[in-house]
């Protein structure tokens, strides 16, 4: 796959209302965390059209998505008035009076019989950071639940855990994406940008012609196929053994005496402990459990060596994404990652470092400022008594009226309509009913509630289970900010008018809360919100202080920023790592198999991902035209070898059933994948089947994170036609 297949040329319009200005307005896309810049322009029939911008993530580049962004605002099922479940059990229009009753009458008497923590809410990474920030403080003050966690539980929290231990903070990159552009070499550990943020390849250039880009995947992805033709390597793990493989590449660090001893020395504890971890890990027995040969981990050791500062190159990377981290020992594996970038002296150095790809567009900001069940604004700790009575003054609240800790993603969704459980829940800007693990479940325990409320656009595979959907305003259609993956804050500015009939979330949860008796009352100007957050998160970890929104659509601002004075941190950790001792910390990882691994009757690793013209749950994607038919993305990729040994050939039928649940979807025939794996796309709102039926909600015990990215499946022909 060239560049030239992943930034699609054309300009697309979308059909919208009054638009912001005469001349365009300036903004960003909505979809993942590369924030890719664009410029809407209105055209003469009413309609919005796309241009990108120039910037220095996407310079001046869109994929597909972006080119097709304003499409969304013209979708045909656009939810635009309230809607309650009657009582025959059909959704029908309803006023936003009777919306708000509804929802006042049920949380009122759930949290009479069960206390404040029968209500709960779920939030979303794509939220700007003042929904993000606002969301977590209805659910406190307003609604005085424990219980919120959001969809980013399921994208970069064992990165976060990870990042949060060796550094003391975590931001996904810590350092400006364009910097990957000067390296020798990068290593990318279970990630496809290719497909999920193609921009972002360009900055891969300058590691691909000096023959230094390094992936690890089990699948040939598009990605992978960039390291072909001499631009790099491509190590294909078995699913599950990544710690391992991360291991056997530290090992050879060692071996060839290539760690940078005086960094690790000046800047770095624990690591006596890491590499005698490391010394059994010799690259042959690293082949066996892996799978990977010897000769190409000694190879892409000689690479990280060759690119090392400490060594006289130009500088590397190492970068951890989804198929790393979307693991029941995801953390572990980030570790080991981490403890490899330590050995080689990359962290907080210029032109070298260690770095997450953030997946949703504000998955970095959304977890910073209360989403999370442990977190209050700023990244603070919930527990902190010194953080709970900061937060409690600038909410004009007692410390003690904040809830404390609440239940990570997947077990706040498993608690759902159980005894003890909550009894009604909020969902803002997710789609859990497809997007988490063991969606099945997920959708029972949805069912079982008193009652679902769900704030959307569209109506999603959740919305259509919800007894209350609130019709919230587009991308396009509201102002805020969002922070990118790279830690820097963005204006997200609205270009035009939403339809009649929707209420921006600020609103809505001003009003509710006002009818809930809240202590106080909610802004609803984002600017206003904003400012808030800035006194919030002020000597936080994550320190918005110094931004404003003027200050953000001047010139985006990397965080932290604790006053009007500072510049921004563009690179973190050039002195000091955040930790109390000043020192990042190497920590053993341990080595654990899956959770769910291959026996009789399960004889193959299913792997899930994305592809390039679907995002997420596709309930936005899958409803442009452009960007494909129906059903479309729905595959199962098998090797030639699996096909041959259970008799299907190129677009048959196959059934994979896990543990959980089954799926049905005709099958390509391709080397890409493993004679031990099928590959499915997780996108499937517009279907009657999800591929996360079949996926292991076993967790993180650090994280919280659900173990995605494999588990034992049968793979077997079904019946033509059958679920196609």
């Amino acid at each position: 796959m060239t560049l030239t297949d992943l930034d699609s040329p054309q300009r697309r319009t979308g059909t919208t209302g009054t638009t912001g200005t005469d001349t365009g307005t300036d903004t960003h896309c909505p979809y993942c965390a590369l924030q890719c810049a664009m410029r809407l322009e209105p055209a003469d029939d009413g309609r919005l059209a796309v241009q990108p911008r120039d910037f220095p993530t996407n310079q001046g580049g869109l994929c597909q998505k972006g080119w097709t962004a304003a499409e969304l605002l013209a979708v045909r099922d656009r939810i635009t008035t309230p809607m309650v479940r009657d009582a025959g059990g059909e959704l029908r229009a309803a006023t936003w009076q009777e919306a708000y009753e509804r929802i006042v009458t049920a949380v009122r008497a759930a949290q009479r019989a069960d206390g404040p923590d029968a209500v709960a809410v779920f939030g979303g990474g794509g939220l700007t950071n003042e929904k993000a920030y606002s969301l977590g403080k209805f659910a406190r003050v307003a609604l005085g639940t424990a219980l919120i966690d959001y969809n980013g539980r399921f994208c970069m929290s064992s990165a976060a855990a990870a990042g949060n231990r060796a550094f003391g903070l975590d931001r996904g990159l810590p350092f400006p994406l364009a910097d990957l552009g000067g390296a020798d070499a990068v290593l990318l550990v279970g990630s496809n940008p290719a497909e999920t943020m193609p921009p972002m390849t360009r900055h891969l250039a300058g590691a691909r012609q000096r023959g230094g880009l390094i992936v690890i995947d089990p699948r040939h992805s598009a990605t992978a196929a960039l390291t072909d033709d001499g631009a790099g390597l491509h190590l294909r793990p078995l699913p599950g053994t990544d710690v391992v493989l991360l291991l056997g590449l530290l090992h050879a660090v060692i071996a060839a005496s290539g760690t940078d001893d005086d960094y690790l020395a000046a800047r770095v504890e624990g690591w006596g402990a890491v590499a005698a971890a490391a010394t059994c890990w010799w690259p042959e027995l690293t082949q066996q459990a892996t799978g990977v040969p010897a000769d190409q981990i000694r190879r892409a050791a000689e690479l990280l060596l060759a690119a090392a500062p400490h060594r006289g190159g130009a500088g590397a990377y190492v970068i951890t994404g989804r198929g790393a981290e979307q693991h029941a020992h995801g953390t572990d594996t980030v570790t080991a990652a981490i403890n490899l970038a330590l050995a080689l002296g990359l962290p907080g150095r210029v032109g070298s470092g260690y770095g997450c790809l953030t997946g949703q567009g504000n998955g970095q900001g959304g977890r910073e400022h209360g989403q999370k069940c442990d977190q209050l604004p700023g990244y603070r700790s919930i527990t902190d008594a010194q953080a709970r009575a900061h937060v409690a003054k600038v909410w004009g609240v007692d410390p003690d009226a904040i809830p404390g800790p609440g239940r990570p993603a997947v077990e706040l969704l498993d608690s759902l309509g159980r005894p003890g459980g909550p009894r009604v829940l909020f969902v803002h800007g997710a789609n859990p009913a497809v997007s988490a693990p063991d969606a099945g479940t997920v959708r029972e325990r949805l069912a079982s509630l008193d009652l679902l409320v769900v704030a959307d656009f569209v109506p999603s595979a959740t919305a259509r289970l919800a007894d209350v959907v609130l019709p919230v305003p587009q991308w396009a259609e509201e102002d805020g900010t969002m922070t990118s993956l790279e830690g820097r804050i963005l204006q997200r500015a609205r270009a035009t008018d939403p339809p009649d009939g929707v209420r921006d979330e600020l609103v809505i949860w001003a009003q509710l809360a006002e009818r809930l008796g809240a202590p106080v009352q909610f802004a609803t100007d984002p600017i206003e919100v904003f400012a808030e957050l800035g006194r919030a998160s002020a000597g936080g970890r994550a320190d918005y202080a110094g931004a404003d929104h003027e200050r953000v659509a001047r010139e985006p601002v990397y965080w932290p920023c604790p006053d009007r004075e500072h510049s921004g941190t563009p690179r973190m950790f050039l002195d000091r790592f955040a930790t109390p001792s000043g020192r990042a910390l190497a920590v053993v990882p341990s080595v654990v198999g899956v959770d769910d691994d291959l026996r009789e009757g399960a004889r193959t690793y299913l792997l899930t991902g994305r592809v390039l013209r679907q995002y997420q749950s596709g309930a936005q994607t899958a409803r442009v035209a452009a960007l494909g038919r129906p059903g479309e993305h729905r595959f199962a990729e098998v090797h030639p070898l699996t096909a041959h040994r259970i008799g299907v050939e190129d677009g048959t039928p196959v059934r994979i059933t896990s543990a959980r649940g089954s799926f049905v979807a005709p099958t390509r025939v391709t080397t890409a994948v493993r004679p031990d794996c099928v590959f499915v796309p997780f996108h499937g709102d517009g279907d009657n089947q999800f591929c996360n039926d079949l996926t292991n909600p076993a967790t993180d015990p650090v994280s919280g994170m659900p173990e995605f990215k494999v588990c034992a499946v049968d793979v077997s022909p079904a019946e033509h036609g059958a679920g196609t």
